[in-house]
């Protein structure tokens, strides 16, 4: 025997005198998505394929500036969705995997198309080694939402790495490094290595979500920024790179300073209690 389903019945009131009877049908909401911040995910995405598609065809500067430009655009849907108040499950899964190609594949194939497919099996093996470590750390980041301190990151952020790499290809093609031609492949390989085990690695990063921006700052930090811009735009892969560089050692050098002191590890997951929130 079959069970048709049957259509939900309008509730209709009871009739009272001298009151006409009021029909209240069911409302059935379409679920949609917030269309702003999803724009930001996506244009991230688009750099991130640009990239890829500029690093196939050997125009390796337009596709480090594109990673560049990921970054900048992945930093501000999240901030946006928190502004506007449209934050959703959908915008998050979309953001990661929007991260995955944006700072997870177009590095790596990046890099390894500029100069690890000199080195071999040893320079798709260093690519690779990145790609799984960026899979892994924002696998590890989702799962971790929530028993986490959200001041630091555990690990170093995957836009952070693919800064990293695409800072090196941008100053290498610039020829602003004494570096020799027949050792540059293998520092390449490995920096490449270190950002990807450093996105898996317990180091805690700071991750800046406490500072809000509609909160009043002193005067000082208006003009620390004005400085900073004026430092970048001066020469900006020399001040991207070294700024990211700084920010890659920044996580373990506080961590020692930390276990120097006897102070627990900020970045590290606390178990949450039975029953407990």
């Amino acid at each position: 025997m079959r069970f048709r389903r049957r259509k939900p019945r309008p509730f209709v009131r009871p009739a009272v005198p001298g009151v006409e009877e009021v029909v209240v049908r069911p409302v059935h909401r379409r679920r949609g998505i917030y269309l702003l911040p999803n724009l930001f995910t996506m244009a991230a995405l688009f750099a991130g394929f640009f990239a890829i598609v500029q690093a196939m065809n050997q125009r390796f500067e337009a596709a480090a500036i594109a990673i560049f430009v990921a970054m900048v655009l992945d930093g501000m849907d999240g901030r946006v969705a928190r502004l506007t108040n449209t934050q959703s499950a959908f915008g998050e899964q979309l953001d990661s995997l929007s991260d995955m190609t944006s700072f997870g594949v177009a590095p790596a194939l990046v890099m390894y198309e500029w100069i690890l497919s000199d080195l071999g099996r040893w320079g798709w093996a260093g690519a690779f080694v990145y790609c799984a470590c960026a899979a892994a750390r924002l696998a590890r980041f989702n799962a971790n939402l929530g028993v986490v301190d959200k001041r630091f990151f555990q690990g170093l952020p995957s836009p952070a790495a693919a800064a990293l790499i695409a800072g090196f290809v941008w100053l290498a093609i610039d020829n602003k490094f004494h570096i020799k031609d027949a050792a540059l492949p293998w520092v390449a390989f490995g920096l490449t290595v270190y950002a990807g085990l450093t996105m898996v690695s317990s180091a805690p990063f700071y991750s800046g979500k406490n500072f809000q921006i509609r909160r009043s700052v002193p005067f000082w930090v208006m003009v620390a920024v004005i400085v900073l811009i004026f430092i970048v735009s001066s020469d900006p892969p020399i001040a991207l790179f070294t700024l990211f560089c700084c920010y890659a050692v920044s996580g373990y050098i506080y961590w020692a300073w930390r276990w120097f002191r006897g102070e627990s590890n900020p970045a590290r997951p606390v178990p949450i209690e039975p029953g407990g929130r």
